[in-house]
This record gives C-alpha cells, sequence and structure tokens, in this order.
C-alpha cells in the first residue's frame, strides 16, 4: 500500500478529489431551499454528500486501491460479484410485480431502501459488468478472429443482454443504454476486427434512429400514459407539454439563460426555489450554470472530461488485456452517464434520470464510482511498478 502510494497518478486522483468536493458545496446550495420550505435543516443533503462521499473514499475507494489486482482477476471473485449484481436487479423485478406502481420512484422500481442509503443495484451491476468483462474478454484475447468471434463473445452477449433486460424491466432506460454502451465499447476494443465493430456501430445507430422516428410518428395509444413516453413527448415539444412534463426542460433552459457567464452567485439560484424539479440530482448541472454561470458550468465538464481523458490514457499504454478493458470499461461510464446528463439538461437528449458522476446527490453512485476510481488507480500504479521494475532490468 505504501510503495503503491509513491506511484499515484494525480493527473486521476486530484479531479476527482477536485469534483467530490464541488459536488459537496453544489448539492448544499441546490438543496438548501427546499429543505428549508419543508422544515428540514438547509445542510442536511449537504452532509450527508460529504458522508457518502467520506464513506465511500475511506471504504470503497482505498480498498480498491490497496488490493492486488490479481483479486480483481480471481475467476470467484468476478462470478460472485457478477451473481449478486444480478441477484439485486432480479429482486427489483420482483418487487414490480409484487408491489406495482407503489414501488416506483420517478416511474421506475430501481432502488432497494437499506434504511441508511437506498441501494441502486444498477450502480453495482455498471461496476461488475466491467469487471466481468475485462476478465472474459482478457480471456478470449487472441482468439477474436474470423470465424470464432461468435463463438468467444456468446456468454459475455448474453450476461450482458440478461443483465440490460431485468434493467430495462425496471424500466430504466437510461440504465440500459449505458449497460449497453460499456459491453459496446468493450467488445469493440478487445481485439475484434476493426470493420466488423464499425458495422456494427452503423448497424446500431441506424437501429436506433429508425426505431426512435417509428414511434415518434406513429405515436402508439398504449404508449402514451407510460411515464418513459412522456418524457419523450416532453423533450420534443418541452414549451407546448410545459404542465405536462415539460416543466424540467423548460426550467432548465431558464436557469441557464438567468445565468449567463458568470453567473448570479453561489447561493442565488431562483430556480432551484421549487420552479426546477431535482435540482439537487438530475438537473444540479442547470443549478451550477446558474449561479456560477456557463463559466463555472465548463468548468465543472472540463474537470470531467480531463478526469475521463486521464482513465483512458491508462488503458491506452496498459500492457494487460485486462487492466485496458476495465480503464476503458470506466471510462465508459463515467463518459455516458455525463453525456446523458448534459445532454438532457440542455434539451439534446430526451431526460433519463441519469445524475452526474461525481456532483449530483447520491450515495450509491458515489460509492460506485469511488470505487471505479480506486480500480483505476490501482491499474495505473501497478503500470509504473511493472515499468519501472522493466527498466531497472534492462
Amino acid at each position: 500500500m505504501r510503495r503503491k502510494i509513491h506511484y499515484l497518478n494525480l493527473n486521476i486522483f486530484i479531479p476527482y478529489i477536485v469534483l467530490v468536493i464541488l459536488g459537496v458545496i453544489l448539492v448544499y446550495s441546490a438543496s438548501s431551499d427546499i429543505l428549508l420550505v419543508n422544515g428540514f435543516k438547509p445542510a442536511t443533503y449537504g452532509i450527508r454528500q460529504a458522508i457518502y462521499a467520506g464513506v465511500a473514499f475511506f471504504f470503497f475507494g482505498i480498498p480498491f486501491f490497496a488490493l492486488k489486482l490479481e483479486v480483481f482477476k480471481n475467476k470467484k471473485f468476478v462470478m460472485w460479484f457478477l451473481l449478486i449484481s444480478l441477484a439485486m436487479l432480479f429482486f427489483l423485478v420482483v418487487m414490480k410485480v409484487v408491489r406495482g406502481s407503489s414501488a416506483a420512484v420517478n416511474g421506475a422500481v430501481g432502488w432497494i431502501n437499506l434504511g441508511f442509503i437506498n441501494l441502486q443495484p444498477l450502480e453495482v451491476a455498471k461496476l461488475s459488468l466491467v469487471i466481468y468483462l475485462g476478465y472474459v474478454l482478457d480471456k478470449r484475447d487472441g482468439k477474436l478472429v474470423r470465424g470464432q468471434i461468435w463463438t468467444n463473445l456468446a456468454h459475455p452477449a448474453i450476461m450482458t443482454a440478461v443483465m440490460m433486460g431485468l434493467v430495462i424491466v425496471e424500466p430504466d432506460f437510461g440504465g440500459t443504454a449505458i449497460l449497453f454502451m460499456i459491453a459496446l465499447v468493450m467488445f469493440s476494443v478487445s481485439g475484434i476486427p476493426t470493420i466488423l465493430a464499425l458495422k456494427w456501430l452503423a448497424l446500431i445507430f441506424i437501429s436506433v434512429g429508425v426505431l426512435f422516428f417509428i414511434i415518434i410518428t406513429w405515436n402508439p395509444k398504449f404508449l402514451q400514459d407510460s411515464y418513459q413516453f412522456q418524457r419523450l413527448m416532453s423533450f420534443l415539444h418541452p414549451f407546448q407539454l410545459e404542465r405536462k412534463g415539460g416543466a424540467q426542460l423548460v426550467n432548465s433552459f431558464y436557469a441557464i439563460h438567468n445565468g449567463g457567464l458568470f453567473g448570479v452567485g453561489l447561493g442565488n439560484s431562483m430556480q432551484k426555489r421549487g420552479y426546477l424539479p431535482e435540482p439537487y440530482t438530475d438537473f444540479i448541472l442547470s443549478i451550477t450554470a446558474e449561479e456560477l454561470g456557463a463559466i463555472g458550468a465548463i468548468i465543472v465538464v472540463g474537470l470531467l472530461f480531463y478526469l475521463m481523458w486521464s482513465i483512458m490514457e491508462v488503458g491506452i499504454h496498459a500492457t494487460s488485456q485486462f487492466n485496458a478493458l476495465v480503464c476503458f470499461g470506466i471510462t465508459t461510464i463515467i463518459f455516458t452517464e455525463s453525456l446523458f446528463n448534459i445532454g438532457a439538461v440542455l434539451g439534446l437528449l430526451p431526460i433519463t434520470g441519469v445524475t452526474l458522476p461525481f456532483v449530483s446527490y447520491g450515495g450509491s453512485s458515489m460509492i460506485v464510482l469511488t470505487a471505479c476510481i480506486g480500480l483505476v488507480l490501482n491499474i495505473s500504479a501497478n503500470e509504473k511498478i511493472k515499468k519501472e521494475a522493466e527498466d531497472t532490468v534492462a
């Protein structure tokens, strides 16, 4: 552990720490007015976020950094981690069947109430899928050649499909898309011929575009009353449907417009005072843009992208297939979550309920993302130690 600290990748660690600290401050600012109006202490969510960050760092980030990498490549660990995440997702499906809509939050049954925290199994599933695919695809390194691709990818593809199926039943389309992107990226960089990977991408984007067009033009009655379809229509016509689901996006636009270039000042947002729903989770970036201006929002987003690039750089220079795949998988988690959240805030993508990594309020997300950072720092340190040993021998 002490030796690893000397090889700590500051290009990853510092942006992570800054984002977490900014997140605590922004969660406090975005939630204080709502809490005060409802008779709670204004610092409640800010304090909770700080506690989540502390617990995540000491009980997940440090262990994932300190453990030997062989632990994460151990078949028993990989399979148990995957099975536990699948079991939790299956439990949500059972809850949906037994309790119906009464178990849903924002249209989806996605949380398990543990008393001290609402655990979101999807967050655990993301990391378990990355480690599982990293393990399986590493074992198949060199075997993904023409004539053997489908044989070698059948098992991981089926497991990914099962996980996605359990999530989409909740229903959580944003979460399903993130799992799909993780698999797509990790399959694509695992050694599959580039032309085949590009064909897959083209087919996927064309299929999604055609499906989107059919749903919008057909406008089927059996979907019109669903929460997810209303979100989609609100994305397309936010001002016309402001009273039927478009209020979030409309007030997000107002918040961004109010902030201008330099913002109205930390704590001075108007939209967080009951106008913009979920100001400290899904739409925390809108409040950031209002209070800190476009410059403040760009700094937050810039830190996220710098963190992603630093993680990807570790993957690019990794000497192990497993290490590279895990880095690319974790980068995909952060990138896809950031893309969906920023896209929703700006009205470029439908609202999916995906939060902004490290910044939005939430214990499950903070714990899993911190574990991801710990694992990447572990990989980075091991790669540096290995390189130094090789240079010494040479």
